[in-house]
């Protein structure tokens, strides 16, 4: 009796149990078994994220994980930038309330910094640099989504500042929306689009 084949791995190069969710939603129904890190049977030590912008970070972070594993890799590194604030937090937002600080900490800080900045102050951009790594392939993928910052955090779903970013046409924060309606509007599903496409015109390839 013939074994079942195994699909190819593709690596989410990160722990977050909520990005890999979202990530695997977008690419559900191509042939890849899609992971993170924490599927791993030793996850490899964190590196350190030196770029100085989204692209760059995630190429660093791909091409680490990459050569770690041997395994067809995703990586994103996507971040808030605020008007009020400079453009701040940026590159630094995961590491905005300090290492290791949860969502409700990240939500907390940047609450406290925009107290007293009114509503035609407080515009904002999701942004999203993706990077596909592997012996062959080396490309990036790039996500916008703009938005404003709410007053105080509403919702339960998603993770990161999606609880005070505010979708304009709808009116709700990005925690408020079901994950088809987040990525459907999100930097990261118009960033992971583009990968989707990506991937469909290498399996196109392969198969001719």
């Amino acid at each position: 009796m013939p074994q079942p084949q195994l699909l190819p791995k593709l690596l989410i190069a990160t722990t977050n149990v909520g990005k890999v969710a979202e990530i695997r939603t977008c690419l559900t129904d191509l042939p890849y078994e899609v992971i993170g890190l924490n599927d791993l049977d030793t996850i490899p030590p964190v590196v350190e994220e030196t770029g100085d912008s989204f692209a760059a970070n995630a190429m660093l972070k791909a091409g680490y994980y990459f050569e770690q594993t041997g395994l067809l890799t995703l990586s994103d590194d996507s971040g808030l930038m605020v008007d009020a604030l400079d453009g701040r937090p940026g590159v630094y937002s995961a590491r905005y309330a300090g290492e290791g600080a949860t969502s409700e900490q990240l939500v907390a800080k940047l609450l406290e910094e925009m107290k007293g900045v009114d509503d035609a102050q407080r515009q904002a951009q999701f942004v999203c640099g993706m990077a596909l790594r592997s012996a062959k392939i080396q490309e990036t993928f790039a996500g916008l989504c703009a938005g404003r910052i709410a007053h105080a955090a509403r919702g339960q779903q998603g993770f990161g500042f999606d609880p005070v970013f505010i979708d304009p046409a709808s009116g709700r924060t990005f925690a408020e929306l079901s994950r088809t309606e987040k990525n459907a509007l999100s930097h990261r599903g118009k960033a992971l689009a583009q990968v989707r496409h990506y991937l469909e015109a290498i399996l196109s390839w392969a198969g001719t």
